[in-house]
């Protein structure tokens, strides 16, 4: 038991000197997740920031004139006053606005006669989502000088509805907040999965494994000195990211570093486990770093619900985020950083995380051989 203990001290050690005096994976390691983070952190933003839109004023009476000064004073849309439709259209073409209003010229002979008033949105809909903000806007500044016209009538009962939203785990609705914590999922992928899918791959491309299989270490003594190092390069680096997430880019983090640290290690157990795997079934470098590229971390970017919401996909595609460690990951994360320790949703994550990272082990140790061929 002790010269086993010894055995893989050695082995770690030496696999400590490899990755020291590789600069490719201190980049990996620390550089490479400031890049991410700051990416993610400033410049990928879901937020919607402020739109332009045009105003088209047909009817120049006072009831056009006061809807139309519900457009003014909001902190997400800029309106800009235009002559006329044609003129809106072309600015929308060029991009210059993403929609525009349109107040018919009959607009307030019709609220005189009690008939409805139409309004025209026109948005552009190669952007989705800017056109439904904007389609949404002009909805809500109608309700509001409706509610001013009633305030203002005669008519108008003295009681009212006052709505007054909050949102809960994250207050200002920022998406830098939510981000942050899913591109730590991807930094730990890469450092876990990639790293590491190159480890078994360069001694049989260096011609080292034939030395090491004429020593007396056993299997398991052999792949433990190929993880440990990784795993105290990837606990460091989820330290770094965790320091810059909420001291630099302001992410708040209300969970324990405790559950933090347990959850990294389960997800670390299963990313290593994946790009140890690789690297011991296809014996080269290259092929294994593509291997684990397509295997772990193009998933861990569109199919975990670090930037696309998973509810949104087809069910073939949900059915495959469920075997995928990094959906569980991302899920833990943002709990962890947004909402803190929810047992209900931590424990679930983790067993699952446990049962891959065992599993990936498990693998790998059985597809290791202590003979050439």
């Amino acid at each position: 038991m002790r010269d086993g203990v010894r055995r893989t001290l050695a082995l770690s050690r030496k696999e400590l000197f490899q990755i020291v005096r590789d600069p490719s994976s201190i980049l990996i390691a620390f550089v490479l997740p400031l890049i991410l983070m700051f990416i993610f952190g400033y410049g990928l933003n879901l937020d919607t920031s402020r739109i332009r839109i045009g105003l088209v004023t047909e009817d120049h009476g006072t009831e056009a004139s006061r809807f139309a000064s519900a457009f003014a004073g909001s902190p997400m849309i800029e309106a800009l006053p235009m002559d006329s439709a044609v003129q809106a259209g072309r600015a929308l073409t060029a991009g210059a606005i993403r929609g525009f209003v349109v107040i018919q010229p009959d607009f307030a002979a019709r609220l005189k006669r009690g008939d409805t008033a139409p309004v025209q949105v026109i948005t552009d809909g190669s952007d989705p989502n800017t056109a439904s903000f904007v389609a949404a806007y002009a909805q809500g500044a109608w309700a509001r000088w409706q509610e001013v016209r009633r305030a203002e009538s005669a008519a108008s009962p003295a009681g009212g509805i006052r709505i007054e939203e909050r949102y809960w785990f994250n207050e200002a609705a920022i998406s830098r907040h939510f981000l942050i914590p899913g591109s730590i999922v991807v930094i730990m992928t890469v450092i876990g999965a990639l790293l590491t899918s190159l480890v078994v791959a360069r001694e049989w491309e260096r011609g080292t494994m034939e030395a090491l299989l004429a020593t007396p270490v056993t299997l398991v003594e052999f792949l433990l000195s190929k993880l440990l190092p990784y795993y105290l390069l990837g606990m460091a680096s989820m330290l770094v990211c965790w320091g810059v997430s909420v001291t630099l880019l302001g992410t708040p983090f209300r969970g324990s570093l405790l559950a933090l640290a347990g959850i990294t290690s389960l997800y670390l157990a299963s990313a290593l486990g994946t790009g140890l795997l690789l690297s011991t079934l296809l014996r080269n470098q290259f092929n294994a770093a593509q291997a684990a590229l397509n295997a772990a971390f193009l998933p861990a970017v569109m199919l975990s619900g670090v930037v696309y919401e998973i509810s949104s996909m087809p069910a073939p595609v949900r059915a495959v985020t469920y075997i995928l460690p990094a959906r569980y990951f991302v899920s833990s994360m943002q709990t962890l950083f947004l909402a803190g320790d929810v047992p209900g949703i931590l424990v679930a994550n983790s067993l699952f995380l446990l049962v891959t990272g065992c599993a990936f082990i498990a693998l790998t140790l059985r597809a290791t051989r202590r003979h050439l061929d």
